[in-house]
């Protein structure tokens, strides 16, 4: 098992209101994907790999605006459906993590209480 399916799996473990964890690489692909275990995903394979491509796209297009706002710490967008966010990791190899939520779930709380201290401990985050 890869370091980013170890982390999948870790993240998916944190809560049981996540759907979903994933990782990309800087080139916008899809390298590890986990499913909370009997989970109908919502998206094909192929969707999956383009939602993927894009979001790794719009989170460098916010690398402009770092000088003046600070450091992206993730984002968020709320769908009828689930939630999902994405978070920067500073690493060579993974360049965002992605994750899904039930609506119900309070996930600003377990983006930072839970997931961003795991990044930190594994290098993956600085600071913020």
């Amino acid at each position: 098992m890869s370091d980013a399916e170890t982390l999948c799996n870790e993240i998916l473990k944190l809560d049981p209101s996540i759907r979903f964890a994933g990782v990309a690489n800087n080139m916008g692909r899809l390298i590890a994907a986990k499913f909370r275990k009997g989970l109908q995903p919502l998206l094909t394979r192929e969707e999956m790999e383009s939602y993927t491509i894009k979001a790794v796209l719009r989170m460098k297009t916010r690398e402009d605006y770092e000088s003046e706002l600070g450091k992206t710490i993730y984002t968020y967008a709320l769908y009828e459906k689930v939630k999902r966010a994405s978070i920067a990791l500073d690493s060579a190899s993974y360049s965002l993590l992605m994750v899904s939520f039930d609506t119900a779930s309070d996930h600003e709380a377990i983006i930072l209480d839970k997931i961003l201290p795991i990044l930190k401990r594994q290098r993956l985050r600085g600071s913020k």
